[in-house]
């Protein structure tokens, strides 16, 4: 099983706003991709998991992930909230629709579906970290394209 490094960032200028989301792709023999895209009338959140969706879905046969990501909605929504939205109908413990439901099916899907192996690490944002740093400027690239198509 290939072993790759991903880190993932959204970003929104405004929230509800433009938004942008970014990857950066690590392989093990070291050669590196960059992904990024936007969207208009978005939030940050969606874009976080933006992110993550396109980083799995530019994977190509199953891989061992070490994933990065800054946003504790995504990471926690992954690690201990999905199981429960789940088994609730896709519903929160206070009986409320999840909010962003299709992404979560999307991400649910390339998570569980597909056979990565995946190693969620939470990276404080903004603090520095190479890695995090490049998604979010790639993150920002992608707000830049979403502005860029409208006009």
């Amino acid at each position: 099983m290939t072993s790759v490094v991903i880190y993932t960032d959204g970003a929104c200028k405004g929230n509800p706003g433009p938004g942008g989301w970014g990857v950066l792709l690590r392989s093990a023999d070291g050669s590196e991709k960059e992904l990024f895209g936007g969207e208009l009338g978005t939030t940050n959140n969606r874009m976080e998991m933006m992110a993550v969706i396109e980083a799995l879905a530019a994977l190509k046969r199953p891989c061992r992930v070490t994933l990065h990501v800054d946003s504790q909605y995504v990471l926690k929504g992954m690690t201990e909230w999905l199981a429960g939205w789940k088994a609730k109908g896709w519903k929160t413990a206070s009986k409320q629709p999840v909010k962003n439901v299709d992404l979560w099916q999307r991400m649910d899907a390339l998570v569980n579906g597909v056979g990565h192996r995946i190693d969620w690490q939470w990276v404080k944002g903004h603090a520095g970290d190479p890695g995090n740093e490049r998604a979010d400027a790639l993150a920002n690239l992608g707000v830049e394209s979403a502005l860029k198509a409208r006009a």
